[in-house]
């Protein structure tokens, strides 16, 4: 495990993963991170690549020849090479391995760099390719934030602000998949109120949001978080039946629609690197 610290935040990380599972600011002693019971849903805050959601039939075909892969790709479940740089600043690596490439015939170097500053934790995606072929991908984040934070206060205390006016549709999804159909997603001044009942139907998934901030606040008392992110095409936000928590996740990738024709290269949301190329995504957490 890796402990990260500053005079405001108090961070852990496991290299299997590079998944942060605490988050902690010093000055009120709450833990903004998920607690992982695995009773709801075991993970904190997951990596998801190489793709983001899940594959029709867990099926994908590259070059005429098909593989199989398991929701949200490989990466949360890989151990990653770990570099500390400081206190408040880790870098995590993962490149292909003989059991990556028997699912994803491609060479990659994925970095995923926390650093600590004041009261934001910054998380920041950096995909390499280092071979001659095309690497094809998706990338995702998957923080579980606690909702409630405090003591004494409920799930429906809560509520999401976005930073900009939006005016959201939800497209359904169907067995892991995603449909067609998108209906509203009622705001009352641009905030989305939580309850329990708003994830009996899986996640929230959203297309091209105006917004690059979504604060959680609540109605009892002055604590609760910024989430900052930029570049992403797709958002989801979910939570498992009835837990405490709520799943903020910017993607650049998306679970395959129902009538999707499996060609890898043809997926929705399909990131593409040639030779030396890379590709960097970051997001932030802001806490309060």
């Amino acid at each position: 495990m890796i402990f990260l610290q500053t005079d405001k935040l108090k961070v852990t990380i496991a290299e299997i993963g590079a998944e942060v599972q605490s988050l902690c600011l010093i000055e009120n002693k709450i833990n903004y991170l998920w607690s992982g019971n695995a009773n709801y849903w075991g993970k904190f805050s997951p990596v998801l690549f190489p793709i983001v959601g899940g594959l029709r039939e867990n099926t994908y075909y590259y070059k005429g020849k098909s593989y199989n892969m398991p929701r949200h790709g490989f990466a949360r479940d890989k151990m990653f090479a770990c570099t500390q740089i400081s206190d408040s600043e880790v870098f995590f690596t993962l490149v292909q391995d003989e059991q990556t490439l028997a699912i994803y015939p491609f060479a990659f170097q994925l970095t995923i760099k926390y650093k600590l500053h004041q009261n934001f934790l910054t998380c920041k995606y950096e995909v390499y390719n280092p071979a001659n072929t095309d690497l094809y991908f998706s990338i995702g984040a998957h923080p579980a934030f606690a909702v409630p934070l405090n003591l004494n206060e409920e799930y429906n205390n809560y509520y999401l602000c976005f930073n900009k006016p939006e005016k959201l549709f939800r497209y359904k999804i169907k067995d892991g998949l995603l449909s067609d159909e998108a209906i509203p997603v009622s705001l009352i001044n641009n905030r989305l109120q939580l309850s329990n009942s708003l994830f009996y139907d899986d996640a929230i998934v959203l297309k091209n949001l105006n917004s690059n901030k979504i604060t959680l606040e609540n109605n009892r008392n002055s604590n609760g978080l910024h989430f900052h992110f930029e570049k992403f095409s797709f958002f989801g936000i979910w939570a498992a039946k009835d837990a405490s928590f709520v799943c903020l996740e910017p993607w650049c990738g998306i679970t395959d629609a129902i009538t999707h024709n499996q060609q890898f290269i043809e997926k929705e949301g399909i990131n593409k690197l040639s030779l030396n190329e890379v590709f960097s995504r970051s997001w932030s957490v802001e806490c309060f």
